[in-house]
């Protein structure tokens, strides 16, 4: 059922980037426009979700961004479970619970994807200037998902209260 909720949770948030990008490519900053999914991604793998469910929720997610930027396929599926693993592998050492460590985690995963991408482009890319031109796009575009970031993991954090199952008392009702 959690499953289900956080994918229906990240298509969600797949739309609402995609109509974001059309309203802030109006604006005169380039690269503005933020990843939704990634502070979904790095909510799942810091608060100890298995490396099994996780990595597929992500790569289905991944898989989606890759469909709704119309990047080459794999891309966004290949960085997204990499962030995961990464924030999985940092989750025993880091809690995401003020709003500064989210913003700072937020903003740290989202320069590792942004120079991941930018690397795989280069090294994958038929176009060997296209990292050069993308590389001003990265700080504008780490700063706005780290500033939505705490939205989103508010978000996810009452979705994973809403999903936990509560154990109940067998033989009956206990008062």
């Amino acid at each position: 059922m959690r499953n289900t909720i956080f994918l229906g949770f990240g298509l969600l948030l797949l739309i609402v980037q995609a109509n974001l990008h059309r309203v802030l490519g109006y604006l005169p900053l380039s690269g503005i426009t933020p990843n939704l999914i990634l502070p979904l991604i790095v909510f799942m793998g810091v608060h100890e979700y298995s490396v099994v469910r996780g990595a597929a929720l992500t790569f289905v997610l991944g898989y989606s961004l890759d469909l709704f930027a119309g990047a080459p396929i794999g891309l966004f599926t290949f960085v997204s479970v990499s962030i995961f693993v990464l924030s999985r592998a940092a989750g025993v050492r880091l809690a995401a619970q003020t709003v500064l460590t989210q913003f700072a985690l937020a903003l740290g995963f989202t320069l590792v994807e942004s120079a991941s991408v930018l690397m795989l482009i280069a090294i994958f890319g038929k176009n060997p200037y296209a990292p050069r031109a993308l590389l001003g796009l990265v700080l504008p575009h780490a700063l706005a998902t780290a500033v939505l970031s705490p939205v989103v993991f508010r978000l996810a954090e009452r979705l994973h209260q809403a999903t936990t199952t509560v154990p109940r008392p067998e033989g009956g009702v206990q008062r």
